[in-house]
């Protein structure tokens, strides 16, 4: 379970992730992230009631792929190229299911996944909310 900090974190970092989807006109977004990120609410509910985005999350088989990935190689500084594959089969096939961008709902998956790698637009939220940090503290 998370803690009440970590849970208003993945808030702020949902909220940030959403004015970036609705800055480029998106309806509809697959998230990435941990299993507790991809399968509680708290994520995908906020895109979905506070700011009218649809979010399509992976299947069960896709879900424990990503997450395996993330706790057994990425938290361990492991980049592998199988890995990479499987994670760009996963986002084709939520293309094909309709989403038009990608939410990288975890820290470490940009580790392994770039807009280079997808032909929709990538949103790394750690990258998005340190720029609003930045912005927010010059102002």
């Amino acid at each position: 379970m998370k803690s009440r900090l970590e849970f208003h974190y993945c808030i702020l970092l949902a909220d940030t992730a959403a004015t970036e989807v609705q800055k480029k006109g998106l309806r509809k977004v697959a998230l990435l992230g941990t299993k507790f990120t991809m399968e509680q609410d708290f994520y995908k509910g906020r895109l979905a009631s506070r700011h009218g985005i649809e979010v399509l999350v992976p299947d069960p088989a896709e879900r424990e792929v990503i997450h395996s990935v993330i706790y057994s190689e990425l938290v361990l500084g492991k980049i592998l190229g199988t890995s990479r594959q499987a994670f760009v089969k996963i986002i084709e096939h939520m293309q094909h299911l309709g989403a038009e961008g990608i939410v990288l709902g975890c820290t470490e998956i940009p580790l392994i996944i770039t807009q280079k790698d997808c032909t929709v637009p990538v949103f790394d939220t750690m990258q998005i909310h340190a720029a609003v940090a930045v912005e927010f503290s010059l102002k």
